[in-house]
């Protein structure tokens, strides 16, 4: 298991095909302010790869991109309504198709409002993940050992999540209507980014 860390592109061919596990990390949590510092990303095989871009970056990054635009790849991510919008934002990209543990958990594990990553992580696969590194500064011109470290345990888990979630789904009788989310979850993210991010628009006010 070894954490590539790579400057403003991912290397060409260095990810199996298949699913990606997919996270961004970002100054702050308002996309049009808070610009996006590091995005990383793992084919599940037991590497991390994050890509990193300076402030003032153009986003140039045409062998990640083509990764996240690719519609044969399915992405995965936990909360994907926040790193779509981040990525479609910064780098023009819509980064689907999605599956989204998030909302596999919410679905799924109607028993507990602890959806975290860490909290599925723990319940799910018996390991644990340190969150102490999660509002650090990702705009540093140094990142230390342990925001990447963090920053790769984001993507390190995603692709047993979803083995894990599935079969719950399909038990419980709701694989279709999770994938229905799935597939909104680009058009959510637009939503967002176009101003209606705190609006229910499906709402009869």
């Amino acid at each position: 298991m070894t954490v590539y860390f790579h400057e403003e592109d991912l290397p060409a061919d260095v990810l199996a095909p298949g699913p990606v596990a997919v996270d961004t990390e970002t100054m702050g949590l308002v996309t049009h302010r808070d610009r996006l510092c590091v995005l990383q990303i793992s084919d599940g095989n037991g590497d991390e790869h994050l890509v990193r871009f300076a402030n003032g970056s153009a986003y140039d990054a045409p062998n990640l991109k083509a990764v996240l635009a690719d519609p044969g790849r399915l992405k995965l991510y936990h909360y994907a309504r926040f790193d779509l919008a981040a990525i479609y934002h910064y780098m023009g990209v819509v980064a689907a198709p999605v599956f989204c543990t998030k909302i596999a958990s919410k679905m799924t594990r109607t028993y507990t409002d602890r959806h975290g990553l860490k909290n599925l992580i723990n319940e799910l696969l018996g390991d644990d993940i340190s969150k102490a590194q999660q509002s650090s500064d990702w705009g540093a011109e140094q990142l230390s050992d342990a925001q990447r470290e963090y920053a790769a345990s984001d993507v390190r888990f995603l692709h047993r999540l979803r083995e894990e979630l599935i079969p719950r789904l399909e038990r419980e009788g709701r694989l279709e209507l999770a994938q229905a989310c799935f597939d909104f979850l680009p058009t959510r993210a637009r939503l967002d980014l176009a101003g209606w991010i705190d609006k229910d628009i499906f709402s009869h006010e």
